[in-house]
């Protein structure tokens, strides 16, 4: 079995979300399948996707001041 399905996400501020809700809500199958591969494409120029485990919540925050020292939004260069 595959299915493919497009879905829209709501918009969110700058930051690293969790999204993992959204698709499981809008893939009415996903319960079904025990093992399988899951694709997903953002079709957005300055979005990104990363997948980590989130056992610890401290992981997201990590990511989120790094990505600010690293890429500032203020900064204009």
């Amino acid at each position: 079995m595959w299915s493919q399905k497009q879905i829209s996400l709501p918009s969110h501020k700058r930051g690293f979300h969790i999204i993992t809700h959204f698709i499981e809500e809008s893939i009415e199958d996903i319960k079904k399948i025990d093992i399988g591969l899951l694709h997903v494409f953002i079709h957005h120029t300055s979005a990104s996707l990363t997948i980590n485990e989130d056992a610890d919540p401290s992981v997201r925050q990590d990511f989120e001041t790094h990505f600010n020292e690293l890429v500032p939004e203020d900064n204009l260069n």
